[in-house]
């Protein structure tokens, strides 16, 4: 197996469980060191209020995936909303690796309320805030890491995000912080661009993570029992893939040397499968938006209630 990645590093914040784990590990696979942060470690567990505190899965488990796919995998515990803990990483990468090759933000902050009913009816103040906690984390570690990369005069950063395109997220304050870091990439590649640093945004298709996995009661090995029960169904499992095909995409970015001619792009893990020819871990090639258009056409043309949607170009 060819390991394009060898000799570089990267920071994977985030990488506990879901598409951190699946990057962490396929930029493992690609020969890469991968500091692998987060906040659920075995000596301290996330007590926070986070959706997923007090889920098993920890990031001294990550690094161990990473290393066991042919990189070097190395636990950091992080709270990334603390400047402070995100500071002390970077200062720790440098004075361990002197370099900083790849970093990919997979930072939540507070999930949307879907129920909140419309913007009028809305708080605002609680709307800023949840728009701030998912602004805060993605920034500080953004500021703390690019020093290393343009000293470098090269790099990649990356923001995972939802949907390719630029269309509602379905409510007013979930739109904003979507949108937000989204553009938070373009921003970074406009200033980074002339120090050699590439910055982009990535969404994956409908995931099958640690717990949406146990959230059906299934596993990896038996998913497809279940396709056709109307909860699956209607997530549109027969489209799905797992936290590692986000992950080869991510990988293969890192590995291209044409990286510049990307930067400040909205991709799709489907989009950069085509283009860059990999599978995902069970060798298939899921394309979430050409299942989408066949099976719920609502949800991908004109299926917001103004009917307009801001395409983004991508291999789709």
């Amino acid at each position: 197996m060819t390991r394009p990645l060898e000799g570089k590093v990267a920071v994977v914040a985030g990488a506990t469980r879901g598409a951190g784990r699946g990057t962490a590990r396929m930029l493992g696979e690609a020969g890469a060191t991968v500091y692998c942060t987060g906040r659920s470690s075995r000596t301290q567990p996330n007590t926070s209020t986070h959706v997923h505190a007090g889920r098993p899965e920890t990031i001294e488990e990550t690094a161990e995936l990473v290393t066991a796919a042919g990189g070097t995998g190395i636990a950091a515990r992080v709270d990334h909303n603390v400047e402070s803990e995100v500071e002390a990483l970077f200062r720790r990468v440098r004075k361990e690796q002197r370099r900083l090759d790849v970093l990919v933000n997979v930072l939540t902050g507070r999930p949307a309320d879907w129920g909140a009913g419309p913007f009028w009816k809305a708080s605002v103040d609680d709307g800023i805030d949840q728009l701030l906690s998912w602004l805060r984390p993605h920034a500080y570690t953004a500021r703390h890491a690019v020093p290393l990369m343009v000293k470098g005069g090269a790099g990649l950063v990356v923001e995972i995000v939802e949907q390719h395109r630029l269309g509602y997220h379905y409510t007013f304050w979930g739109d904003q912080f979507g949108i937000a870091l989204k553009r938070m990439a373009y921003a970074l590649a406009e200033e980074m661009a002339p120090h050699g640093v590439a910055a982009l945004a990535i969404t994956p298709g409908f995931m099958r993570t640690e717990a949406i996995l146990d959230g059906f009661k299934v596993t990896e090995a038996n998913w497809r029992d279940v396709i056709d029960e109307p909860g699956p169904k209607r997530f549109g499992w027969a489209g799905s893939e797992t936290p590692c095909f986000i992950g080869r995409a991510i990988a293969s970015l890192a590995a291209d040397p044409e990286i510049m001619t990307r930067t400040g792009g909205l991709y799709s893990s489907w989009g950069l499968s085509e283009e860059y020819g990999f599978t995902d871990i069970d060798g298939a090639r899921p394309h979430l938006w050409r299942y989408w258009e066949r099976e719920f056409p609502h949800l991908t043309r004109g299926g917001t209630a103004s009917g307009r949607t801001w395409e983004v170009a991508d291999a789709v």
